[in-house]
């Protein structure tokens, strides 16, 4: 324990020796922790907050024809006669309720001749699936008509706040929208109500429109497509086992849970989160050159006082026990400078990502990535400074004394 004790107190007046070689070190040490928990945050980030869109869809199952995957005209449209297998679904006696969705490419404009593309989604109602700011989509998806296509179409839409921003327009007033611009300029919506429920869970923009009203802009009308049915189930049902019989009933179709869907979306994008994973890996590993290379740095600048300690007697184990203090030293102050800054820099990345792709909170800093990026200082500032005091160490002399 004297031993101990010994190096840490020569460790400290060391640092204290060369504050301005100290400082660099802390710095070197905070940046590798604020990269690595940054990074860890973003994955982190993303997979929660793709979990609870899910979660807050309030929805216990999702039918699909496949994988939802984007493409050019929007979000793949893979299930054929939607309303009516969205009504049989909504028949069953353990289903509270079942809605066809569809996700499209649109062109939308405000008459000034300037069209967009943005995302146009069709639902069958404008009920319990739209949270609204202002307004409402009053009517039914009545233009439908049992799949005549003949009922009355009301052209009434909701957007979302970054649209009606977008393009100046709020409750009241009219845009444009198709599935080409040619369709648009011919089909002028009614603004009716303003709402973020589909553009927080897509991260766009977005306008929202009875679903046959847009399959009817967008030249769908012919197959029904909808990007999938939302099943919600009825109170006390066990959506396990209702999971398994819509399945065996719709079997050219995917019935999974909030949880399996989720998973199927992250399997779609395994090579984001590879990479993902891969950054944080690197940075770790260039964390620890850094320091590795910082601490040579501090080290070598110390190869007098540790020949001086050589001569003296002391021994190479104590010597390396000292420096590896001053790692731990030095890894503390930087793993908590780092730590600190971590929920502020956050914000920051948080702030631009809502601008740049409209999520919000896409980096999250738990506490546990705080822990970690934590542990990893003290262990890369001690592992660093050990390796390098060991090397440094190997070839002190007693010859150094005379230069």
């Amino acid at each position: 324990m004297s031993k101990l004790r010994m190096a840490a107190s020569v460790a400290a007046a060391q640092l204290r020796h060369d504050r301005a070689r100290t400082v660099l070190a802390v710095v070197g040490i905070a940046v590798a922790v604020l990269s690595t928990t940054l990074l860890a945050s973003l994955g982190y980030g993303v997979i929660e907050t793709g979990q609870q869109k899910f979660d807050a869809s309030g929805r216990d199952l999702w039918v699909t024809g496949g994988s939802i995957s984007k493409g050019p005209s929007g979000f793949g449209t893979s299930i054929v006669d939607a309303h009516e297998i969205a009504r049989q679904i909504d028949s069953r006696e353990r289903v509270s309720s079942a809605v066809p969705m569809a996700f499209r490419a649109v062109y939308v404009g405000n008459g000034s001749g300037e069209f967009k593309t943005l995302v146009g989604v069709g639902i069958t109602n404008g009920g319990s699936a739209i949270s609204y700011q202002k307004g409402e989509l009053p009517h039914g998806d009545v233009h439908y008509a049992n799949g005549t296509y003949s009922g009355e179409m009301y052209h009434e839409i909701v957007i979302d706040p970054r649209t009606a921003e977008m393009f100046d327009v709020g409750v009241g007033d009219t845009i444009y929208v198709g599935g080409s611009v040619k369709t648009a300029k011919a089909n002028k919506f009614e603004v009716t109500g303003i709402s973020s429920t589909f553009s927080s869970f897509l991260g766009a923009p977005t306008v929202t429109t009875y679903l046959s009203e847009l399959q009817e802009v967008t030249g769908t009308t012919g197959t029904d497509k909808a990007t999938f049915i939302t099943i919600d189930a009825k109170e006390g049902a066990d959506v396990g086992a209702m999971e398994k019989r819509i399945q065996q009933a719709y079997p050219q179709l995917e019935v999974r849970t909030n949880q399996e869907q989720m998973r199927s979306v992250l399997r779609q994008n395994a090579v984001v989160i590879a990479v993902g994973g891969a950054l944080v890996v690197l940075a770790v590993v260039a964390g620890f050159a850094l320091t590795l290379n910082v601490l040579s740095i501090v080290v070598f600048q110390q190869k007098e006082e540790l020949t001086a300690l050589t001569a003296l007697g002391v021994s190479s184990r104590t010597l390396v026990a000292m420096v590896a203090a001053q790692g731990v030293l030095l890894g503390a102050v930087g793993g908590l400078i780092g730590v600190a800054l971590t929920p502020p820099f956050a914000a920051a990345l948080n702030f631009v990502a809502a601008q740049i792709v409209g999520f919000e909170g896409l980096v999250q800093a738990p506490g546990r990535v705080l822990l970690v990026g934590a542990a990893i200082a003290l262990v890369i500032g001690t592992l660093a400074a050990a390796a390098a005091g060991w090397r440094t160490v190997r070839t002190v002399g007693i010859d150094q004394l005379a230069r």
